[in-house]
C-alpha cells in the first residue's frame, strides 16, 4: 500500500521521471477499486454530467452535485490524492464564488485539491484561489465547459497560446495542469517547459501523467469513443450479458434455486 499521494509527491515523481496515473471515479464502490489499484490521482471530473447522469456536455452539473459525488469518492480513498472538478459557473462569476466553491471541497468532501479549465484568462482565479491554501489543478487545450464557444470537441493546435497558457498557470501557482486534446509535440514541449507536472489526455506519451475517464477504461461506456482512450476490459458487455442471464433464468424459474433459499 502506498502513503497518501501530497502535492510535494507528485512533483518529486516529475523531478524522478516516474509516470503519474490519473483517473476518474464518481462513487464508492469503483474509487475504492482504483485507491486500492495503484492510481496516485482520482479526478471526481464534472464528466460525471455525461458519463453517470446521461447529459449531452458536462455543462448541467452543479456544484451540489460535485460536492456530492466527491464527498462519496473522498470516503473510499486512503492512497490516491482526490481532486474535484469546479464545475461550469462555479468560479467564472467572480472571485468570491469561485473560492467559497473551491473552499466547499475541502471543507465538505475530505478532496485535497480543486481542478478548474482555463489558461491564462483564470489565472488570476488560480492565484485567489492558492492564496487561501487551496491548491489548484489547472487545464487547458480542449476544455469542454467551453464546448459552444470552441464549435465543438477540437483538437487544439495553436502553439503559442497553448504554451503562454500553461506558463501563466504555472505562475498562477497551479500544482498541475490538464492538457486535453493537445497535439503530441506541443504538449511535450510544455512539459519540458513545465516546472509542475502535466496530465495528458489525448496529449501524447511524453506528459508527466495520464488521466481517463474510468468508464471508458474499463468498457462500460461503448460505443463511439475519442481516439485517445484505449479500453482495457469490457464490462459493459459482460453486464449485459449476465443481466440477461438473470432476466432468462428468472422467467424460467431457475433463480431461485434451492441453494439461494432460507
Amino acid at each position: 500500500m502506498q502513503s497518501q499521494i501530497t502535492v510535494p509527491k507528485l512533483f518529486k515523481m516529475k523531478e524522478r521521471g516516474e509516470k503519474i496515473a490519473a483517473l476518474t471515479a464518481y462513487d464508492y464502490p469503483f474509487a475504492k477499486l482504483v485507491d486500492e489499484s495503484g492510481v496516485h490521482m482520482i479526478l471526481v471530473g464534472d464528466s460525471l454530467g455525461m458519463v453517470v447522469q446521461g447529459e449531452c456536455s458536462t455543462l448541467p452539473v452543479t456544484m451540489d452535485e460535485m460536492i456530492y459525488h466527491t464527498r462519496i469518492v473522498a470516503r473510499a480513498c486512503s492512497n490516491a490524492m482526490v481532486v474535484g472538478d469546479m464545475p461550469f459557473m462555479s468560479y467564472q462569476t467572480g472571485m468570491a464564488d469561485a473560492i467559497a466553491n473551491a473552499g466547499r471541497f475541502l471543507k465538505e468532501t475530505r478532496a485535497s485539491a480543486v481542478k478548474l479549465e482555463g489558461g491564462a484568462a483564470v489565472s488570476h482565479i488560480i492565484e485567489a484561489v492558492v492564496k487561501c491554501g487551496i491548491p489548484v489543478q489547472a487545464h487547458i487545450g480542449l476544455t469542454p465547459q467551453s464546448v459552444h464557444q470552441m464549435g465543438g470537441y477540437k483538437v487544439q493546435r495553436d502553439e503559442d497560446r497553448l504554451m503562454a497558457d500553461a506558463l501563466k498557470v504555472e505562475a498562477a501557482g497551479a500544482f498541475s495542469v490538464v492538457l486535453e486534446g493537445i497535439p503530441a509535440h506541443i504538449a511535450a514541449k510544455i512539459t519540458k517547459a513545465l516546472k509542475i507536472p502535466t496530465i495528458g489526455i489525448g496529449a501524447g506519451p511524453d506528459c508527466d501523467g495520464q488521466i481517463l475517464v474510468m468508464h471508458d477504461l474499463l468498457g462500460i461506456n461503448e460505443g463511439r469513443l475519442p481516439k485517445f482512450v484505449k479500453q482495457y476490459a469490457t464490462l459493459g458487455q459482460e453486464a449485459r450479458s449476465a443481466i440477461k442471464q438473470y432476466v432468462e433464468e428468472v422467467q424460467l424459474s431457475r433463480f431461485p434455486a434451492e441453494e439461494h433459499c432460507y
